[in-house]
């Protein structure tokens, strides 16, 4: 399945699964306008195509003791393969890391990690930030204030879909 033959109905089953993934099959098939058979039909079809990748539940970071979020600057020695690869699997196995791009300009990579505490943070920087190989600077900025925060991602509307995909002739219609 290609992003452009997607239908408004997939995009709408897409856009509602994001805003609540434990939303029953009967209540999605009747907020697109299906039966449930054909509706779970085109959710499998989505997931089987890879639009949904999986099935989450978002937790309060605070509520659960992870009161200190952090974005951190890391720049490289030197941005060669090597050292990208050893970096990018440390990385991947910490769980204090919630994202980690590749950058463009100063620093090579930006990473997001929340811990319980700033000692937890001087650990994490201390302990296994700075003991990869490669790492020659790190820049830290604390998030004072969540101002917004949002994982369902800017799905085009209805009408835009509409709008984009040619119109069928009308067949057999008479003036």
């Amino acid at each position: 399945m290609l992003n452009d033959v997607l239908d408004a109905l997939d995009w709408r089953i897409l856009a509602l699964l994001q805003e609540d993934a434990r939303l029953s099959n009967v209540d999605l098939a009747r907020a697109v306008g299906l039966s449930p058979s054909p509706c779970l039909a085109r959710v499998r079809v989505l997931e089987e195509a890879g639009y949904i990748s999986r099935y989450v539940s978002l937790l309060d970071p605070r509520r659960v003791g992870l009161t200190v979020s952090v974005f951190i600057q890391v720049a490289l020695e030197k941005q060669v393969e090597r050292a990208l690869d050893v970096f990018e699997k440390a990385i991947r196995d910490r769980p204090e890391v919630m994202e980690c791009y590749l950058m463009t300009g100063e620093s090579d990579y930006l990473l997001r990690v929340v811990v319980p505490d700033l000692q937890a943070l001087e650990r994490f920087i201390l302990d296994v930030l700075s003991r990869i190989p490669g790492v020659g600077n790190i820049k830290s900025s604390f998030a004072l204030k969540q101002v917004k925060y949002q994982t369902a991602l800017p799905l085009p509307r209805q009408e835009q879909t509409a709008r984009a995909r040619p119109r069928r002739p009308k067949v057999g219609r008479r003036r």
